[in-house]
Parts: C-alpha cells; sequence; structure tokens
C-alpha cells in the first residue's frame, strides 16, 4: 500500500502513466506493477474511455488474467487490483488498488488518484480481483 499512496495526489491524464506528473486508473496500475513487479510485459494499446462500453469481451480482466492472479472479489484484501464495472451490463473498465478492507485508491477524472472509502455503491460494481505477482 505504501508504493499505492506515493501516487496520491498525482494528477488525472488520460493514458498516462507517470507518478506525480499524470495517471489515469490504468496508469496507476500499471505504475505500481512496474514498482512492485518490474517492467510492464507489453505496451498498452489505446483504449477508449467510455464506461458504458459493452461487447462480448472483458478486454481488461483478459489482460490482468494474463499477469495476475486472479481471486474472488469477496476474497480480495489490501493490495489487490480491483476492476469496477461502472455501468450495469458494460464491460469492467475501472480499476482500483484496495488499501484496506474498506478503502482503495484510484485516479479518478478531476480529482487526480485519491483514497476513499469502499462504499456500498463502489463494492457493488467491483467485477474482478487480482494479485500482483511476485517479483
Amino acid at each position: 500500500m505504501t508504493i499505492a499512496r506515493a501516487w496520491l495526489g498525482t494528477p488525472y491524464h488520460d493514458q498516462a502513466s507517470v507518478k506525480g506528473v499524470g495517471c489515469d486508473c490504468l496508469g496507476l496500475a500499471r505504475g505500481v506493477w512496474r514498482e512492485v513487479v518490474g517492467p510492464e510485459p507489453y505496451p498498452i494499446p489505446p483504449y477508449s474511455r467510455d464506461w458504458g462500453e459493452t461487447g462480448p469481451r472483458e478486454v481488461l480482466a483478459e489482460g490482468a488474467r494474463g499477469m495476475m492472479i486472479e481471486v474472488p472479489p469477496a476474497e480480495a484484501g489490501p493490495g489487490a487490483l480491483i476492476l469496477f464495472r461502472m455501468m450495469p451490463r458494460a464491460i469492467a473498465k475501472h480499476v482500483g488498488i484496495l488499501t484496506r478492507p474498506h478503502c482503495f485508491i484510484h485516479a479518478y477524472e478531476r480529482l487526480g488518484v485519491i483514497e476513499e472509502p469502499l462504499t456500498p455503491s463502489w463494492r457493488r460494481r467491483i467485477a474482478f480481483a487480482f494479485l500482483f505477482p511476485q517479483r
């Protein structure tokens, strides 16, 4: 959690991943990956900002499965990467990192990287959870 908290206050910047300069939610996860695990295994292609995007594939979850350890969301603890489905029937498009059982860090447009309570509204949107692998 110390590594993720070091990103607090980083301004929001779509598709960026530079601590203290700018990142989006995926950029936050990518930056934490680099500090915890090492170099990113492959480049991230451009992606849409549409939280209501639908489709047959959970692209974000599929990518995480290729690099991380999937766990049931109810079993995710501090340090777990959580993927949110922001709208019913949409694919998961938002990412956060649990810091305590009821708090998480994420990058949010206009607010940047913040830590906030995992309220019931946020909790019911969790679609997937993953653990970072060991270095």
